[in-house]
């Protein structure tokens, strides 16, 4: 059986705001939403998130998720006084657990669920009282030092401060993630101290309490950057785009210029997709096999099919079946559903709408609140004037019907099959099968007509 406790009562006062740390996003998700999934893979049985400085508003951000994190403790650390101390107030909660207890931060985002898998694995193998992640890093300043015999078994931790000479040149440091045996820890944490410079109760100090305590290096050492600032946000950030970019690369996507794109680990790439430079998938997005994104485009929250194109254009929220064409500078948003082979030109916006197949909207369109069909065609500046001001209401076009270059189609309203609408026409009225619909003022033209000089005293 495996707990885990997440600690995240901190302010974060590097990050020069009034939210909490761990609720900053690394991408699409927040801090502790990341060590939360990133230690779901273990399948803990409990899931505890050691809380404190606006320790309502964690809570409420997670109740927000919904069945997602249901599960999940909150565990009040009223007074932040060191990593030790915030471990203490687990111990009404698991009172009587018997099993391992998993220790993260709440700000340690990138840990890989192998990583953790690993550690899991060497406690349990060893039947150790504790077992500690630890990393080799070149400039090991700031970090404390852990030394071990041949066997990995600890020896020692020494805080950077603490370090002689001798000892600042080892380069193996400790990431502050444990894997403790609950009961060893249960009996040692009442006996922590807060004797220390800092004042506070570190649950290193528990460490020296233990035995065996085994060290376990992690393969990438990026995987336990600590976010204390928001350079530090951004560097996290540039690591995790590089692991899902390369990964995507590996499993048959182009990325013609990767440094300009940006792509969420929430997002799914079928082979042969290409990615165009200044692109940006987001959100639960999937683009299917074939299909060429960008460049220029934000794709977030959408669905792209086989062989699609999306060129210079913004797609949230919206499906895009195969063989269609959008952009350049085109807009779905709102659940518009655009069918296969269908062209959704320059300039064109779909609001709530639905086109059928081999529909198209070449340019200069706004097409909200519309159920249109298949082989439709919507000319140039047609807009649903969808709003009354008060409600929207809904366009229907049937297949194989025309529109007019400025037509302006006033809702509600239902236009049949095989319909064509004149150029410039304001249709508010609806219009059955097989008709031509006419409705624009005759031109008259006046003969001779000339606007009156202005005086020169009316003159601006």
């Amino acid at each position: 059986m495996v707990a885990v406790a997440i600690l995240a009562a901190g302010r974060g006062t590097r990050m020069k705001s009034d939210l909490p740390k761990v609720l900053h996003c690394l991408g699409s998700r927040s801090l502790v939403e990341r060590v939360l999934d990133g230690a779901t893979e273990i399948n803990p049985l409990r899931r505890l998130v050691i809380v404190g400085y606006r320790g309502e508003l964690v809570k409420e951000e997670m109740t927000r998720q919904g069945d997602r994190y249901a599960d999940v403790e909150f565990v009040e650390q009223t007074e932040q006084l060191g990593t030790g101390h915030a471990i203490q107030q687990l111990l009404p909660h698991l009172k009587g657990f018997e099993g391992s207890l998993l220790v993260l931060n709440g700000d340690v985002p990138l840990l890989r669920p192998a990583t953790l898998q690993r550690l899991l694995e060497t406690h349990r193998e060893h039947n150790n009282a504790a077992t500690i992640l630890t990393a080799q890093i070149l400039n090991p300043k700031g970090y404390g030092r852990v030394f071990c015999d041949g066997n990995n078994i600890l020896t020692q931790i020494v805080e950077d401060r603490d370090c002689s000479p001798a000892q600042k040149q080892n380069r193996r440091v400790n990431a502050g993630i444990y894997c403790f045996r609950w009961q060893d820890l249960e009996a040692v944490l009442p006996n922590l101290t807060s004797n220390n410079d800092q004042q506070e109760y570190y649950l290193t100090d528990a460490v020296n309490y233990l035995s065996p305590v085994m060290t376990v290096d992690v393969d990438d050492h990026q995987e336990i950057l600590g976010i204390n600032d928001r350079q530090q946000l951004a560097t996290a950030y540039g690591i995790l785009q590089t692991r899902i970019k390369n990964d995507w690369m590996a499993q048959g996507v182009t990325l013609i210029d990767p440094d300009s794109i940006t792509i969420e680990d929430t997002v799914t790439l079928e082979a042969d997709v290409v990615i165009e430079p200044q692109t940006h998938l987001r959100g639960n997005t999937l683009i299917q096999t074939k299909s060429r994104i960008g460049p220029g485009s934000l794709i977030e929250n959408s669905q792209i099919g086989e062989n699609v194109t999306v060129l210079f254009s913004v797609v949230t929220d919206s499906i895009v079946k195969s063989g269609s064409r959008i952009g350049p500078y085109a807009h779905l948003r709102g659940h518009a559903e655009v069918g296969a082979g269908c062209r959704i030109g320059n300039f064109v916006e779909l609001k709530n709408s639905t086109l059928g197949d081999r529909t198209n909207a070449s340019h200069l369109s706004y097409l909200g609140d519309a159920t249109i069909g298949t082989q439709v065609n919507i000319g140039g500046g047609t807009i649903t004037a969808n709003y009354d001001g008060v409600k929207k209401h809904r366009t229907t076009i049937g297949d194989r019907s025309k529109t007019g270059v400025n037509n302006a189609l006033i809702a509600p309203l239902t236009i049949g099959e095989d319909v064509t609408i004149a150029a410039g026409s304001t249709i508010s009225e609806d219009v059955p099968n097989d008709c031509l619909a006419i409705a624009r003022a005759r031109q008259v033209v006046k003969h001779g007509w000339r606007m009156k000089a202005r005086s020169s005293e009316t003159e601006t």
